[in-house]
């Protein structure tokens, strides 16, 4: 029987009870990275429901580390690390270069 997804990691999937933490939690990196570079650090978790005793394990974090910036996706939501530099980055004013002979030539005329 296939399992849907679950929005909620720490809700028991048979009762529907609020669990605290997990009782176990390991990591998993992915061995290739992303379009941008990053390579995505799963943060796993064991839980085991007080009220039924049910046991599973889900999803607690996902950290994309690379580059200059550092990307946290959990239960609160995605939070950036490092944007600041990204940001300087793209407001830096665009360079134009201008060859001195060309100005020369204009004058002459």
């Amino acid at each position: 029987m296939p399992r849907k997804k679950q929005s909620e990691p720490d809700v028991c999937p048979n009762c529907g009870t609020k669990v605290d933490k997990p009782t176990k939690t390991w990591q998993l990196v992915s061995p290739l990275p992303d379009a941008y570079g990053r390579i995505t650090i799963t943060v796993m978790g064991s839980y085991e429901c007080p009220k039924c005793g049910h046991k599973w394990k889900a999803v607690v974090s996902k950290i994309k580390a690379g580059g200059s910036s550092v990307e946290v996706e959990g239960k609160k939501g995605v939070k950036k690390i490092g944007e600041e530099q990204e940001k300087e980055e793209e407001n830096r004013a665009e360079v134009i270069e201008l060859d001195l002979s060309d100005l020369d030539e204009d004058e002459e005329e």
